[in-house]
């Protein structure tokens, strides 16, 4: 029964997967205002129904990618030291994930971006993207705080962090002119709070 639960779910994260890969394609191609539902299920060969059963939107399916690189980086800062203090930790799980997951598909993942950058019927559904996760990271940080109002230093850190994040990925699509790890680095560095 396990491996059939398990086939079954990999076949669930393929379908899930192509969808998202469809509607990128779709919208770096057509722009993503053009782009469909239903021209998306068809690139992907599923029904629209089917569609509808991984994505409730095209916003959605285009996001996946970017809540399943927030979801990565919620594992990465949870397998940081304990002794690292919170900013640490984050600074050290942002710049693995930007090496584990754009060293060598920067090229493309960048040319998909620029073609979405500054959709305005977009950014709405990024920052959502952002937000969704941003109690959960709070929460991660929370475990490594103590003392007074460590709750709401938490959320602080989780905000800064990730509006850090997207600023930074923001720069280098504009201005790529060194490996994203450079400017996430920078941008860390100049968010680091005096409290670390």
């Amino acid at each position: 029964m396990e491996e059939a639960t398990g086939l079954r779910e990999r076949k669930k994260a393929a379908t899930r997967l192509a969808l998202h890969e469809a509607a990128l394609r779709l919208a770096a191609e057509q722009g993503p205002d053009r782009v469909t539902v239903e021209a998306i299920a068809d690139a992907a060969n599923v029904s629209r129904r089917t569609f509808s059963n991984y994505f409730s939107s095209k916003e959605e399916a285009l996001f996946h990618g970017d809540t399943m690189r927030l979801r990565r980086l919620l594992e990465l800062i949870a397998e940081q030291p304990a002794d690292l203090t919170p900013w640490a930790a984050l600074s050290r799980a942002a710049l693995r994930q930007a090496d584990e997951m754009y060293g060598e598909t920067a090229e493309s993942w960048l040319a998909r971006r620029r073609r979405l950058h500054g959709n305005p019927g977009l950014v709405a559904h990024q920052v959502a993207a952002y937000t969704a996760i941003e109690r959960e990271l709070a929460g991660e940080i929370g475990r490594r705080l103590t003392g007074p109002d460590a709750a709401l230093r938490a959320r602080i850190l989780a905000a800064t962090f990730l509006a850090t994040l997207r600023v930074a990925v923001q720069q280098w699509i504009e201005a790529p002119d060194q490996p994203l790890t450079g400017t996430l680095r920078t941008a860390l560095a100049h968010a680091t709070p005096a409290a670390g």
